[in-house]
């Protein structure tokens, strides 16, 4: 007769998973396409440039070489910010290896001004508490950095929420 089929699983276990600490490194390698070295070699002048959609004309930043809203190609290249305004923000209490920044810090979504897609950035200059979405900032740069350090306040009036709730 045919072969005997094993009995399906109750899903009861012996002695059960319930979790696995692993320590984990990935390392990688990143080789920037024409928009994103456009934009690396302009940060490297202390500038941030992106790419306007010839459909929407809105402004990638940072370019990705394609408008991810119409899926066409984007060439012409825009000068944004550098200052901007904080759309979101979140407060980070966990202190990274290999970084060297007191916990609690700031991670925002920063909407450069002539941008249409907010960046990731820290922010600094302002103690955690104070952070809040419509704050203006500009950013800081370290000698030598091939990109701000972080953003900082710029003393400014908060942006009106109107002027950013699309950019969230």
């Amino acid at each position: 007769g045919p072969p005997e089929q094993p009995a399906p699983h109750t899903g009861e276990f012996e002695n059960p998973v319930t979790g696995i600490v692993a320590p984990a490194r990935l390392d990688y390698t990143y080789t920037p396409g024409r928009a994103q070295s456009d934009h690396l070699d302009a940060l490297a002048e202390r500038k941030v440039v992106g790419e306007r959609c010839p459909r929407c004309h809105k402004v990638y930043v940072p370019p990705r070489g394609a408008c991810p809203t119409c899926g066409i190609a984007t060439t012409e290249h825009v000068e944004v910010g550098p200052r901007g305004t904080v759309t979101t923000f979140c407060v980070v209490n966990i202190k990274a290896r290999n970084l060297d920044i007191d916990v609690p810090y700031v991670y925002a979504h920063i909407a450069l001004d002539g941008a249409d897609l907010a960046l990731h950035a820290r922010i600094g200059g302002i103690p955690y508490d104070r952070v809040r979405m419509g704050l203006r900032v500009e950013p800081v740069w370290t000698e030598g950095a091939p990109h701000p350090d972080h953003y900082r306040p710029t003393g400014e009036p908060d942006a009106d929420y109107d002027t950013y709730k699309e950019l969230l």
